[in-house]
């Protein structure tokens, strides 16, 4: 897929899609900068990986850090080709009852810290020739759907500025740019989510458990990446039917989340989804 010895830098690679990214993108012959906040974690990726790697700790939100890390980056193999903004952070709580807090943190981790690492790291790439960026948004960077308010922002925020950044800089600069939407995948992205107080919920969903399997959800990124794809749905089911619907036929979307919003609804109210 022609990654061999190109610099892949991923966030929230310690787990998950991101741990999979860099198996992926290793078996292909890359070189992986490992970012996030569990060192410990990102070693034992780094010892399963089959190439070198930079393991490269750090708080998406802490900004005022970001230029030291971008300079460790660069520093590594003297350039990164391929960034993959995958850090993020989920929500399982009614818009009506959710501290402001939630959605300012949410906002923070899944939307504002990519762009921010993205906009300093972007002059280096375009100095260098051109690099591509990734977005990891999600089908609800798509569909607002129930309990995911401040989630559903800021996907939805992150697609509108990759591409408009792609707009700005891939015939210009040859920076390109992909949006990953996942569906469900099998990960502990319900198990982090917040709830309506900011804490984490501490367990999953049956949906995500019968998800798509991690390293299957990375084999599509990679072959997107590599072939330049401006965005990748990564759906099955309902999902991928919704997400599909939202362009093609609005009002029917609208109708099945509201339908869906009443379900779900309910039985948050009645204590069975928490």
């Amino acid at each position: 897929m022609e990654f061999k010895d190109k610099i892949i830098w991923i966030t929230g690679a310690s787990s998950g899609i991101g741990e999979a990214l860099a198996i992926a993108f290793a078996a292909q012959g890359a070189h992986i900068i490992l970012s996030g906040r569990r060192t410990e974690a990102l070693e034992q990726v780094a010892a399963g990986i089959e190439t070198d790697s930079l393991i490269l700790p750090f708080e998406t939100t802490d900004y005022d850090a970001l230029p030291a890390k971008i300079e460790e980056a660069l520093g590594w193999k003297g350039k990164v080709d391929i960034l993959v903004n995958n850090a993020g952070i989920s929500q399982r709580s009614l818009a009506l009852d959710t501290h402001p807090d939630v959605h300012h943190k949410i906002i923070n981790i899944d939307l504002l810290a990519p762009i921010w690492l993205t906009q300093l790291l972007l002059p280096h790439m375009i100095k260098a020739g051109g690099g591509h960026i990734v977005g990891i948004s999600s089908v609800a960077g798509r569909v607002g759907v129930p309990l995911r308010t401040a989630y559903c922002a800021a996907k939805h925020g992150l697609i509108g500025y990759m591409d408009a950044l792609r707009a700005e800089s891939e015939a210009m600069h040859n920076i390109h740019v992909t949006n990953i939407l996942p569906g469900a995948i099998r990960t502990d992205v319900s198990r982090n989510a917040l709830d309506k107080y900011g804490d984490r919920r501490g367990k999953s969903d049956a949906v995500i458990d019968n998800g798509i399997e991690p390293a299957e959800c990375a084999r599509q990124i990679l072959e997107a990446v590599a072939n330049k794809v401006p965005e990748l749905l990564i759906a099955e089911g309902v999902e991928e039917q919704i997400a599909l619907l939202r362009q093609s036929d609005p009002d029917q979307c609208f109708a099945m989340t509201s339908a869906f919003g009443v379900q779900i609804g309910k039985k948050y109210e009645a204590g069975e989804i928490d």
